[in-house]
């Protein structure tokens, strides 16, 4: 049974969250990962169960292909809503994909043949080429991720929100690509903000933030955190 501490929010009654941080290809990591959420959840059944993926699901890890399908495959147990959230990763891939020289060889320096070679796409093959041999529906996929989701005191994104600038105003970039002023930032966001985006080697709980990216592709772990009430546990494999 996952160990509570106290949380920095509170969920409604009957609601439970599990969300998980940024996956990099690693999906041996993340079947063990949903694994241990469909065994916690068969032990102690809740209403309302939600599982959340903060995005960054390809890139730099072995096997890229098989997240996606795995993200978007059957959720992990019975009655577990899934959400997935789209990170900067996703947004390098669908620029490159889109046939932008400058965005393919940005998406290259930051991970993306291991990506492109999921699909049998190797360093011969030309950018222009490579959305021919990606399925579009997995690039339809891509482009349908959600930015962020909210629950009770809580708000889901990737990479973290601006500070000063209202929720219902944050650019969706940001929300993808932040890091500075928002992780230094003490501001009250009005939410407790839980994301991914900056690897840390372990999860780093603030009072207006809860940040769960622990280096999965480069021999960390692959952390999910479980909220309820007004409590929170984590997971971790790896």
């Amino acid at each position: 049974m996952p160990v509570f501490v106290p949380a920095p929010a509170v969920l409604p009654p009957g609601q439970r969250i599990y969300a998980i941080g940024d996956v990099h290809g690693r999906d041996d990591l993340l079947a063990a990962l949903h694994a241990d959420i469909a065994s916690d959840l068969a032990a102690r059944p809740v209403a309302g169960a939600t599982l959340v993926h903060l995005g960054d699901y390809v890139d730099r890890g072995p096997d890229s292909k098989a997240v996606l399908a795995r993200i978007a495959g059957p959720p992990p147990a019975p009655g577990l809503s899934v959400v997935n959230l789209s990170g900067n990763h996703e947004d390098m891939m669908l620029a490159a994909l889109a046939v932008d020289p400058a965005a393919a060889e940005h998406w290259l320096i930051n991970g993306g043949s291991a990506t492109l070679a999921c699909w049998g796409i190797g360093p011969d093959v030309p950018a222009a080429a490579w959305a021919a041999r990606i399925p579009a529906a997995t690039q339809a996929m891509l482009a349908k991720l959600a930015v962020t989701h909210r629950a009770g005191g809580y708000l889901f994104v990737h990479a973290g929100v601006r500070p000063g600038v209202p929720l219902h105003r944050q650019d969706p970039q940001d929300m993808r690509w932040i890091r500075h002023p928002f992780l230094t930032s003490d501001a009250d966001f009005g939410v407790v903000v839980v994301h991914g985006h900056t690897p840390r080697p372990a999860p780093e709980v603030r009072p207006n933030r809860i940040g769960i990216d622990t280096g999965a592709v480069a021999g960390g772990r692959l952390t999910c955190v479980v909220l309820e009430a007004d409590r929170m546990a984590f997971l971790s494999v790896g």
